[in-house]
């Protein structure tokens, strides 16, 4: 008899390989399956004559009826989603989660900035800052907004931050001149031969531009990830696909043999079948995954966002400073570039003391007294915990087939290899287990996978990938690069549709050519049809055709006529109704 078991109103694997169908009746009522997903099999309790009644299942004597089978074939395919979705929680937790931490740690390293800043130069300059303290929150939103994913030159906004600075500390520096919009808009393009600040915007350019390139890369890097993994395990399996599902984890209970666990060897043709598109996510897996960690890595190191945020205040600072010191030589030189300005009427004129307050020495944050946020941590800590995360991660495409059948509840111990179902019965499976991805199946005895049609999906994570880790790459060495965010997935559609579409179209017309060579000369049909798709292309003057076509189609206008009568006319009309640039892409990729 079967002994209770946890989560099962009978634990199939300590039943017997004798138990017949009226105790598969006696001992199963609503149930669960092997993941706890509750279902109903309609047991009958006799045993069925030859079962020629079943589709999926070996043609032999079994307790299972149609409808029965039918059931147990959509549990096979709910048990196989749970599964890949319980192996890839790991993916989807860790990317979801980094991604918030580091977003907000981010944001909120951006608002201490401005926060200090304020503080800082308020203390310093007293009413002279506020008065023009705009320039600076529209420094910090340009900042925010490039974050975020705004099409945003961080050069400009650097740029245009320093060109109204020095419009404005010109104006303190010589306060006994009156300046039009036209004689500061004079000094701004001046400011680049003068250099009034130093060298001090170059290298906060380069410190600013290196951490914030690499923290929005990483982030949205971050955000792909999650996106791509939720995708990816979200593909529904093919009817070949729940074929193998059932023939591996039900048949054996149809059989009267629920203990017997299917071999793993079986069981790995069955996931390779079934997640043959997914593991050719693999290679640009690997180059995103190695991408991610180098990203971190700069973050950890030179392209340190908390110094580069923590710094601009102070740089502005010493840039403030430097012209003050060099202001007599700076506006000398001014003044013989722009012409001498207009002074202020006697009773206006102020000192700049005065204006300016108390100035005070700005003080540095140094290490120690790195902040940590209410993130939570700090980003060293961050970047640590994000790399040990990260190393796991590398072929876990490639390797999901065997994670899934390493799991007890799925597949027997690879020492049962005498002792597990075999697709028809108990006994050692003996086909070879296949290899990975989408060409490797074209073999495979347990699923039968079109190798010449990949997966259109598939297809676009993987160019989704590639955009990810090409902008990845280039932060690693500081180039800005968008992610697109609003427009990358749609145009990543349209390219991956427009190709399948034009390479359709080229077999098309390679197979009716061949089977034109092949045909007697009667068989006018294909030939006019190739040769109306040839002449219709020909006739436009924007495209001309490639060698390639033409020498397919040559032998149809040498031995065969065109086409006539109402079959040749119906298909000059639908091709006539195709797209030009549908044509023009049949044609780029068939050369």
């Amino acid at each position: 008899m079967c002994r209770a078991g946890r989560g099962f109103t009978f634990n199939i694997y300590n039943c017997t390989l004798q138990l017949n169908c009226r105790e598969l009746k006696d001992n199963h009522s609503p149930a669960s399956s092997k993941l706890g997903a509750p279902f109903l099999v309609p047991f009958n309790g006799t045993l069925k004559s030859f079962s020629e009644h079943l589709r999926l299942c070996p043609q032999d004597y079994t307790c299972c009826s149609s409808q029965m089978e039918e059931t147990l074939a959509l549990q096979s395919e709910r048990d196989f989603l749970k599964s890949v979705e319980n192996h890839s929680q790991f993916l989807l937790t860790t990317f979801t989660q980094r991604q918030r931490r580091f977003d907000e740690f981010f944001r909120e390293l951006i608002d201490l900035s401005e926060k200090s800043m304020n503080q800082m130069f308020t203390k310093t300059y007293g009413r002279l800052f506020t008065q023009n303290s705009h320039v600076f929150q529209e420094l910090f939103v340009e900042l925010r907004r490039y974050y975020s994913g705004g099409s945003v030159s961080l050069t400009e906004v650097l740029s245009d931050f320093w060109s109204r600075l020095v419009e404005r500390v010109f104006t303190l520096v010589n306060p006994q001149y009156q300046f039009s919009d036209d004689y500061l808009e004079c000094v701004s393009k001046h400011a680049e031969q003068l250099q009034p600040f130093g060298d001090v915007p170059r290298k906060l350019r380069v410190q600013v531009s290196r951490a914030f390139i690499a923290a929005r890369a990483l982030s949205q890097g971050l955000a792909a990830g999650r996106d791509i993994v939720n995708k990816a395990t979200k593909m529904t399996p093919d009817s070949e696909c729940m074929r193998g599902l059932m023939r591996q984890w039900y048949c054996p209970l149809c059989r009267g043999m629920p203990s017997l666990r299917p071999c793993r060897a079986f069981c790995l043709n069955v996931m390779k079948g079934c997640l043959a598109n997914q593991a050719d996510l693999d290679t640009e897996w690997d180059y995103f995954i190695d991408a991610l960690y180098h990203v971190a890595e700069k973050l950890e190191g030179p392209f340190n966002m908390e110094l580069a945020v923590d710094s601009i205040s102070v740089k502005v600072s010493e840039a403030i400073m430097h012209m003050q010191e060099n202001s007599v030589s700076i506006s000398t030189k001014v003044f013989q570039g722009c012409g001498n300005p207009r002074p202020v009427p006697a009773r206006s004129k102020r000192s700049p003391k005065e204006s300016g307050g108390n100035r005070r020495p700005f003080r540095t944050y140094t290490p120690d007294e790195k902040p940590t946020t209410a993130a939570g941590t700090n980003l060293d800590r961050l970047v640590t915990e994000l790399k040990e995360r990260l190393r796991p991660m590398g072929s876990f495409w490639v390797s999901l087939p065997h994670t899934i059948c390493n799991d007890e509840k799925m597949a027997a111990d690879v020492t049962n290899e005498d002792r597990c179902w075999n697709g028809q019965t108990r006994g050692r499976y003996l086909p070879e287990v296949m290899g990975d991805g989408l060409a490797n199946q074209i073999n495979n005895p347990e699923v039968e996978v079109d190798i010449g049609r990949p997966d259109v999906k598939t297809r676009q994570l993987i160019m989704e990938l590639r955009v990810a880790s090409n902008k990845l790459r280039h932060a690693q060495s500081g180039q800005d690069m968008d992610f697109m965010d609003s427009h990358v997935n749609l145009i990543i559609f349209v390219c991956v549709c427009v190709r399948a579409c034009a390479r359709a179209c080229c077999t098309q017309v390679r197979r009716a050519a061949v089977r034109e060579a092949t045909m007697p000369a009667n068989a006018t049909t294909t030939i006019g049809q190739v040769t109306d798709l040839t002449l219709l292309l020909s006739a436009s003057p924007h495209v001309t055709p490639p060698l390639t076509l033409p020498s397919l189609l040559g032998s149809a206008r040498e031995t065969g006529p065109r086409a006539t009568g109402t079959t040749a006319e119906s298909h000059l009309q639908q091709v006539s109704s195709l797209p030009p640039c549908f044509l023009f892409w049949c044609y780029l990729l068939c050369s």
